[in-house]
């Protein structure tokens, strides 16, 4: 079993079934697949497989996820379905110590295999805290974004 197979129900479990709530910009979702970010996808229809299908290929894959410490990897996969891609990257990058262009490469790589992933993972959920209360929705949405960062820290105490 790999690691994404290993942590995707954990994501899932935060994303849960089918929302469309008109106050949340990500508009409607499935299993936290939006109609914004995949137009041509069924939402409503969209099945747990297909979310994960779509979460391995879109996210896990991008984030490089197999070459991350469990601990990270998680951290990495659940910020960007949240947050978006680029994000999750620059506050991983952040974390690790280097340059937060949104791509991870080999300096990215070394950097974090080069740091406890504990650290790591208290450095990075700082960052998507911090991000969290700039966002106007912080009144609306912010009491279950927290609830979900504590859930991810209790995660990390397990992978560590």
């Amino acid at each position: 079993m790999s690691q994404f197979d290993e942590i995707i129900d954990r994501v899932l479990s935060h994303e849960g079934g089918y929302v469309n709530n008109p106050r949340d910009p990500g508009g409607e979702t499935q299993w936290g697949i939006s109609k914004r970010s995949y137009p041509t996808v069924n939402i409503r229809a969209l099945t747990r497989q297909g979310a994960v299908d779509i979460y391995r290929r879109d996210f896990w894959q991008r984030v490089q996820g197999d070459r991350l410490p469990r601990a990270v990897a998680f951290q990495a996969l659940d910020a960007a379905v949240n947050h978006g891609i680029g994000n999750a990257v620059r506050w991983l990058q952040r974390a690790a110590g280097v340059a937060d262009d949104g791509i991870i490469g080999p300096r990215t790589i070394a950097a974090v295999a080069g740091q406890d992933p504990a650290d790591l993972v208290l450095l990075f959920n700082a960052e998507r805290l911090e991000f969290y209360a700039k966002l106007g929705t912080f009144d609306t949405f912010g009491k279950g974004w927290t609830r979900r960062v504590a859930g991810n820290l209790r995660y990390a105490a397990q992978d560590n």
